[in-house]
């Protein structure tokens, strides 16, 4: 109750992490890094490279300043959880509507991800037979394949109590081989350059570049195991993982759009079956991506059941039925969307449309004018003044994106959408 007295001594931090700089720096580039990428060669066959550039610069700089805000409401009132900023900013509804924006937003990195054993497991199946093209085989069928992956290998690791498996390290090499492959491929075709065909197609850029960068609730995790935790640490960790996923996201799509141009399909690794399906290098990358994003979905799918066992039971103590009855019920939500949507182009649409401007842009601006108080900032303060209209442009970017989706939607406009 009385004052507090410095005595030299170190300022107390919330925990005593044990991370390090380097690894926090790592993981959270874990993090960011997902199956977006492969949708970035697409958005810049629909934008061009210096348009594609000149976006993806801007995405970067917006996720770090969201990172600034996220930090900045979690040092006043001395929380490391995204939920809990939603509680202590709006209440219960607030608690709620960051935890069912994360959860859904986690459900289409689920989709994606098995979206890409359906693009490429038939692939990578027909490559070990020697087939040239499919045979129309039960075998060679993704929706088939999908469901048969998630019961024999998703879904035993997904009932496990807890799991101990981590892909942060084959992940990462796995990008580095990938960015490999479409250097050999893109050098041979650097002088066949065509123009970027512009359209309702390009609706779709903005939504894949947020839906690349979106880390946002693992941001505060982190900072809560760095080792000797300070806001300005953590901001420099946010800034050296943001920097370097963008570096390998402009490598990746600049290699992939030169080898293909405007006949780039929203899957990139789907469209390399149109050039050689037996080659060796591009089916050792196909197997190492489908074993990553294999044993990714489990990890993705243990923080979306423990967000609904917070919101719909709280208080209750751990139980079996539970557990298998919620990983069931999403295996199944999951794998009936992947076999009803007919392109991944539309699942990063949506989801980088909804739930990535709502985590990126909207939920930590009004985290930031609700927590952080009158008294230190007032209303018309710049930064308050930045943070609104940092939250209006998260509106704008998603009424204009699901406008123009839709509007694509309904037209009907086709250009190699790829993986159907």
């Amino acid at each position: 109750m009385l004052p507090h007295k410095s005595d030299g001594t170190k300022k107390p931090q919330f925990t005593d992490g044990k991370t390090s700089f380097g690894m926090s720096v790592f993981n959270l580039s874990n993090a960011i890094m997902g199956s977006g990428i492969l949708g970035l060669s697409y958005a810049m066959s629909n934008t061009g490279v210096v348009l594609f550039i000149i976006l993806l610069t801007c995405i970067a700089c917006l996720s770090s300043y969201s990172v600034h805000l996220l930090l900045k409401s979690a040092g006043v009132v001395g929380i490391r959880a995204y939920e809990q900023l939603g509680f202590r900013a709006f209440g219960h509804p607030g608690k709620i509507a960051a935890g069912v924006i994360i959860t859904f937003h986690n459900i289409g990195a689920m989709s994606s991800y098995l979206f890409i054993v359906k693009y490429e497991l038939p692939l990578v199946i027909q490559a070990f037979l020697g087939l040239s093209s499919n045979t129309g085989d039960w075998f060679l069928n993704g929706n088939y394949l999908i469901i048969i992956v998630s019961v024999c290998v998703i879904l035993p690791l997904a009932l496990m109590r807890q799991l101990g498996i981590q892909c942060n390290w084959l992940s990462m090499c796995i990008e580095a081989e990938r960015l490999v492959s479409l250097l050999k491929h893109s050098l041979c075709n650097a002088a066949n350059l065509t123009y970027p065909l512009y359209g309702f197609q390009t609706a779709y850029t903005i939504p894949i570049l947020a839906f690349a960068f979106v880390c946002h609730p693992e941001v505060l995790p982190i900072y809560t195991e760095l080792k000797n935790a300070t806001k300005r640490r953590m901001q420099g960790i946010a800034n050296v993982s943001i920097m370097g996923m963008f570096v390998m996201y402009l490598l990746t799509a600049i290699f992939g759009y030169l080898t293909f141009y405007v006949n780039t399909e929203s899957e990139l690794l789907h469209t390399y079956s149109k050039v050689d399906p037996l080659d060796t290098l591009i089916l050792c990358v196909r197997v190492a991506v489908l074993v990553a994003v294999t044993l990714t979905v489990p990890v993705v799918l243990f923080p979306i059941r423990r967000a609904i066992l917070q919101l719909l039971f709280p208080e209750k103590p751990f139980h079996w039925a539970r557990h298998i009855t919620i990983a069931l019920c999403l295996l199944f939500v999951v794998n009936v969307l992947v076999i009803i949507v007919p392109n991944i182009r539309d699942i990063f649409g949506i989801i980088g449309a909804t739930t990535a401007p709502s985590l990126i842009f909207i939920l930590p601006g009004l985290f930031y004018l609700r927590i952080v108080p009158t008294e230190q900032e007032p209303m018309k303060s710049r930064p308050k003044i930045t943070a609104a209209c940092f939250t209006a442009m998260g509106f704008i970017f998603m009424s204009m994106s699901l406008t123009f989706i839709i509007i694509d939607w309904t037209t009907g406009e086709k250009r190699a959408g790829g993986g159907h």
